[in-house]
């Protein structure tokens, strides 16, 4: 055997760089890295700029419903392929392969909770199933919601996450804005109050219909909240749009959304809003005539009664 000789190497060589994720994550506001556990555990938001991240359908429902509380409803309202829809490949392929992805029949999560002990039907939209865009099946389990809460007497909350309507069926899909507009309309009359929460990104029908019909609007930090994509209306309009113009703190600045708010803080506004709307109280009977605005001036005028009359 040579001096220079061996049986086997001694140190292993990788001939290839396998690919992998390092657990780092290079912010998309602050260009800072980050690691994805301290994501996670900031709620998807950057520790450093507070960029908000998507989150996820349980995750939000986490954030939101106390523990334990949150029950699912409609969940045997199911999508077909009415259309027999084709583009590059069959609509009831890409049902398949979104069911085998999110574990989920459809882009919506519709059920009742508890936010701090109030009874409260809640409505959160998946972007992980086909962009969360709204076909039949979503546009039919929020409007079953929303007679459920006329029926139970509780105050609404949809979170929005969406493309908008769903392509693939057609007339359908744009059907559903007009049917949850008017589901909205009788949830009005009845008294009850509506919170709409938009989420990056909320567009197209569903930001044209019941995303921006919510007594108090709120909406996450930097959201994009459009019926059309900034490149498309450029394209349309022939104009450059003024900086940041689709995004939730230019939209709160012009008045289309109420109020934006930190995802930690965003369970803690909702209670608010519910005690504000209720005066804490279950919601009393009302005739077609009473008016949300009515009961919310009264109660305003409680509270500053309240504050006007001396500590006894």
């Amino acid at each position: 055997m040579g001096l220079f000789s061996r049986n086997k190497p001694k140190i292993k060589v990788q001939t290839t760089k396998k690919d992998g994720f390092s657990g780092w994550v290079k912010c998309s506001g602050c260009a800072e890295l980050i690691h994805a556990n301290e994501l996670q555990q900031n709620l998807n938001c950057c520790p450093k700029c507070s960029h908000h991240y998507r989150l996820g359908l349980e995750e939000r429902l986490a954030l939101l419903a106390d523990e334990g509380s949150a029950e699912e409803l409609f969940t045997d309202i199911v999508p077909i392929d009415a259309l027999e829809f084709v583009d590059t490949e069959s609509y009831k392929k890409r049902i398949e392969i979104a069911v085998q992805k999110t574990g989920r029949s459809d882009a919506i999560w519709t059920g009742r909770c508890q936010l701090d002990g109030h009874d409260t039907a809640l409505a959160a939209l998946d972007f992980s199933f086909m962009g969360g865009s709204m076909g039949s099946v979503l546009g039919e389990r929020l409007t079953c919601l929303i007679e459920y809460a006329v029926e139970h007497r509780l105050p609404l909350i949809v979170v929005s996450a969406s493309g908008g309507a769903r392509m693939q069926e057609s007339i359908l899909s744009l059907m559903q804005m007009a049917k949850t507009s008017a589901a909205l309309t009788r949830l009005h009359a009845a008294n009850l109050p509506y919170f709409s929460v938009l989420t990056n990104p909320t567009t197209g029908g569903v930001t044209a219909s019941f995303a921006t019909l919510g007594d108090v609007i709120l909406a996450e930090p930097d959201a994009l909240i459009a019926f059309a994509g900034p490149r498309v209306v450029e394209q349309t309009i022939k104009q450059k749009l003024p900086p940041r113009a689709q995004r939730s703190e230019f939209l709160l600045e012009k008045g289309l959304i109420d109020s934006i708010v930190q995802r930690a803080d965003l369970k803690e506004r909702l209670v608010f809003l519910i005690n504000f709307f209720t005066g804490n109280r279950p919601f009393r009977k009302t005739t077609p005539s009473d008016s949300l605005a009515e009961n919310s001036t009264q109660r305003l005028k409680e509270l500053l009664t309240m504050v006007e009359e001396p500590a006894l």
